[in-house]
């Protein structure tokens, strides 16, 4: 019997630490893609980065597993995760403000 389809779900994420500047957004825009979760990654005035994220559940905790850990140079000190509705994404991108 195949298993049922998992709902998807949405969680908005903020990285702060040493996350600008070193690569952080192109690390999760990788990592996301090949978990096959949509949202966006985007930097923060205050230093932080944003990371809005939508998937299977397990599929969203794996990809916090990598939030934390980041790319070589960046130096992860919090996540804080918080349930979001849904939005129209279909792929992962990075955002820019305008």
């Amino acid at each position: 019997m195949p298993k049922p389809k998992e709902a998807v779900k949405a969680r908005r994420y903020f990285v702060s630490g040493r996350v600008q500047g070193v690569g952080y957004r192109f690390f999760v825009e990788r990592v996301a893609t090949d978990l096959r979760v949509a949202g966006y990654a985007r930097n923060l005035a205050d230093g932080r980065v944003e990371v809005f994220a939508m998937g299977t559940p397990e599929k969203l905790s794996e990809l916090s597993g990598y939030l934390w850990r980041g790319p070589r140079w960046s130096h992860v000190r919090g996540v804080e995760e918080q349930e979001a509705p849904p939005e129209d994404y279909t792929d992962f991108r990075i955002e820019y403000f305008s």
